[in-house]
C-alpha cells in the first residue's frame, strides 16, 4: 500500500567548523536527541540542493527539493515573494523581492533590514501600494519581518534589470540599470518609484514612532530578484499526490502556492526565532491524515547563520529538536516516510549562503538503516544514501513510499 510523505526543510541548516565551537558546526554541538534517533533508525547522506559547489537561494533550492529543475523553470525570486503575500500575478507583470532598509541622506545603507523591522510594516506597505509611475501601477505588500514584495503592472515591462540592493552595509543604493533594451522602461520606473517611496517613507508615522523608540527607520525599499511568473506544472498532477505545506515565510508560501500545494495557516508558526515549532509539528501530523504529501519548513536556523551567531544557531536547533522532532517521534504515522534536510548551508562565519552540502536523513518502515547515529554534516558523510542532488530527492521518496512507476518493461 502506498505511504504518505513528510518532507521537513530546515532553512540554512548546514554550517562549517567554527573555532569557538571546538572546530565543530552548530549542528554537531547541539544536543539533538530526537534527530539523532531518527538518523540511527533510518538512512543518512549528503544533499547538494542544486549541484556540488553551487550556492543556492532558498527559492531555487525549494524548487529542486520539490522535484523541479531550477535551470528550466526559474525566472527570479520576485514572483514567488509576490504570490506568498497574496498578490495575483498576471502575464506581463514584473515582480521584485524587496527589503525595508535604513539609509542616510546620501542613500548609503546603514541597515539592509531596518533593524529586522516587524511592527508597522503593513502600514508602511499600504502607503506605497497603489502608487502610479508613468502608466505603471504599483502593488506593494509587506512580507515576513523586513521582507516585502513589489509588483509593476503596465505595458512594455521587462524583468531584465539590475538589483538596487548592493547586498552589503555602508554601500550606496544602486540605480536600476537595464540589462536589455526592452527593459529600459522598467529600470526608469523602478528608479522613479524608489525616489517616491523614500519621500513617502521618511514622513511616515511608523518611522516617527521608530525614531522615538531609538529604532532604525524603514526609509527606503531595496529591490532584487526581478522576474515574471514562471510556467510550472502543478505538483499534485506531476506526482499524483494530494499535497499541503506548513510554512511561515512568504517566499516559501509563494513557491508552494505556485506549484499547487495547499498552504496551511498555523497560528504562532511564523518565520522567526519565536516560531511555535510544536504547532508546526502538530499541523503537519494532522495534515498527513488527509494528504499524501506534506512539506514543513523552518526558517530559524538561517536567521542565526545570517547574523553570525553560532551559539544561538545551536540553541535554536536544540529547541527545534525538542519541540518539533520530539512531537514527530511520538506521533508520526507508522505508514509515513519522513525526510529531513536543509535548503542550503548558511555558515555563521560567512553570514550568507554557501555551496556546502547539507545533511539528509530518511526514516520509515522499509528504509535500510546504515549505522549512522547522529544527524550532522560530518556523520551524514558516512551514510548509505551517499550524495545526491536536490531534484533527486522526490524520486527517492516516491519509491520508498511505494509510489514510483516502473521505468521500462
Amino acid at each position: 500500500m502506498a505511504r504518505r510523505i513528510l518532507l521537513i526543510v530546515f532553512d540554512g541548516l548546514g554550517d562549517r567548523p567554527i573555532k569557538d565551537l571546538g572546530n565543530k558546526t552548530p549542528l554537531q554541538v547541539a544536543a539533538t536527541e530526537h534527530l539523532d534517533w531518527f538518523a540511527a533508525n533510518g538512512a543518512s547522506g549528503l544533499l547538494d540542493p542544486i549541484a556540488p559547489g553551487v550556492c543556492p537561494g532558498s527559492d531555487t533550492s525549494h524548487l529542486a527539493l520539490l522535484g523541479y529543475d531550477p535551470e528550466a523553470v526559474y525566472t527570479g525570486r520576485g514572483p514567488f515573494e509576490a504570490a506568498g503575500v497574496g498578490i495575483d500575478i498576471r502575464p506581463g507583470d514584473v515582480a521584485f523581492r524587496a527589503n525595508w532598509a535604513t539609509v542616510d541622506l546620501g542613500w548609503r545603507i546603514m541597515d539592509r533590514r531596518a533593524g529586522r523591522i516587524r511592527e508597522g510594516t503593513d502600514r508602511l506597505a499600504a502607503s506605497l501600494d497603489g502608487l502610479e509611475v508613468e502608466d505603471v501601477r504599483v502593488m506593494f505588500r509587506a512580507g515576513t519581518e523586513h521582507r516585502a514584495a513589489l509588483v509593476f503592472r503596465g505595458p512594455g515591462l521587462d524583468p531584465r534589470v539590475t538589483d538596487t540592493d548592493p547586498h552589503e552595509e555602508r554601500a550606496r543604493v544602486q540605480p536600476a540599470k537595464a540589462l536589455h533594451p526592452d527593459a529600459e522602461k522598467t529600470a526608469r520606473v523602478l528608479n522613479a518609484f524608489q525616489k517616491r517611496a523614500h519621500e513617502v517613507l521618511v514622513k511616515h508615522e511608523v518611522n516617527r514612532e521608530r525614531v522615538a523608540a531609538s529604532k532604525p527607520v524603514a526609509n527606503l525599499v531595496l529591490t532584487r530578484g526581478a522576474g515574471v511568473f514562471p510556467h510550472l506544472s502543478m505538483f499534485p498532477a506531476k506526482y499524483d499526490l494530494t499535497a499541503a505545506a506548513v510554512a511561515g515565510v512568504a517566499l516559501i508560501r509563494g513557491i508552494c502556492r505556485s506549484v499547487g500545494l495547499e498552504v496551511l495557516d498555523v497560528p504562532g508558526a511564523t518565520g522567526g526565532l519565536d516560531s511555535d515549532f510544536a504547532a508546526k509539528g502538530r499541523a503537519a501530523v494532522d495534515a498527513l491524515a488527509t494528504r499524501d504529501f506534506v512539506l514543513l519548513t523552518v526558517k530559524a536556523p538561517d536567521l542565526c547563520g545570517h547574523d553570525g551567531k553560532p551559539t544561538e544557531k545551536a540553541q535554536v536547533l536544540e529547541r527545534i529538536d525538542r519541540e518539533l522532532m520530539g512531537h514527530l517521534r511520538a506521533h508520526l504515522p507508522r505508514d509515513a516516510i519522513l525526510a529531513v534536510t536543509g535548503d542550503h548551508s548558511t555558515p555563521c562565519e560567512r553570514k550568507d549562503h554557501s555551496g556546502d552540502p547539507v545533511p539528509l536523513l530518511i526514516f520509515g518502515e522499509g528504509v535500510r538503516t546504515d549505522g549512522v547515529t547522529q544527524f550532522d554534516e560530518v556523520a551524514a558523510m558516512r551514510g548509505g544514501l551517499g550524495r545526491i542532488r536536490g531534484r533527486d530527492l522526490m524520486p527517492v521518496l516516491l519509491d520508498l513510499a511505494d509510489r514510483s512507476a516502473k521505468y521500462g518493461a
